[in-house]
């Protein structure tokens, strides 16, 4: 199945500092070309024909650039929240669902450079027969903060704030959930996705892809600058 893609693209980057006060990371220039056009390449690549994208500071020069989508080959819609009211990752989310027709999509951070099979990741969600999926990588604090505590293949925690030494994996950046998993959240309130992850973690109601190749990021100036050189040489380094 052809799931939708969902990038969170609203968020303020306040860790990169002046670098985004005045452009959306999403358009910070990496390689030559603002980044969402190296994100939104790799997505039609995988055979996706359809992304919302989540926009909210700056949102309206990501809208101008973008526009429909058609030069990448992609139908695109836009899920808007104020920039004075930002609902966060999760608000995001759900203030996206009506423009998503599918039960089931993919869930993507804005700042993320991913390198997996989007088909292969689907077919697990489907044969899990879970409510959501998480990708990971087994990271070992070596680029961030790991967060994931895996047993026997499975997700057994899921915390941003509660880590321990078991946590030797992390959100990969990318995830699928059914509309379901939000039923008790309202429209227009405030919270982070990690909450819902967490939950459905603890009740056993997370299923795991595991990636096999690294992501990158640019939520800070030192990740740009490694973004910077992956996307010069054309490929993701090992």
């Amino acid at each position: 199945m052809n799931l939708p893609v969902v990038i969170l693209a609203g968020g303020l980057a306040t860790r990169l500092g002046n670098i985004a006060k005045k452009i959306p990371k999403s358009l910070i220039e990496i390689a030559g070309q603002p980044f969402i056009s190296h994100q939104l390449r790799r997505i039609k690549e995988q055979n996706i024909s359809d992304v919302v994208i989540c926009v909210g500071h700056l949102g309206d020069e990501i809208k101008e650039y973008v526009k429909t989508g058609q030069q990448y080959g992609l139908k695109i819609v836009y899920s808007e929240e104020k920039a004075e009211n930002l609902l966060g990752t999760g608000g995001a989310v759900v203030n996206a669902l009506p423009k998503i027709d599918n039960d089931a999509f993919f869930i993507q951070y804005g700042d993320s450079l991913l390198d997996v099979e989007y088909k292969a990741v689907c077919k697990s969600y489907f044969k899990s027969q879970l409510p959501s999926l998480m990708v990971t990588y087994q990271n070992c604090n070596q680029w961030d903060k790991s967060n994931v505590e895996v047993a026997d293949g499975q997700i057994q925690i899921y915390s941003k704030n509660m880590i321990n030494q078991k946590m030797t994996y992390i959100d990969y950046g990318l995830g699928v959930l059914s509309k379901g998993v939000f039923a008790k959240k309202e429209h227009g309130m405030k919270f982070d996705l990690s909450e819902i992850y967490e939950k459905l973690a603890g009740r056993g109601e997370l299923a795991m892809f595991e990636a096999k190749k690294r992501f990158y990021e640019i939520g800070s100036s030192e990740g740009i600058l490694e973004c910077e050189q992956v996307l010069s040489r054309g490929d993701h380094a090992q």
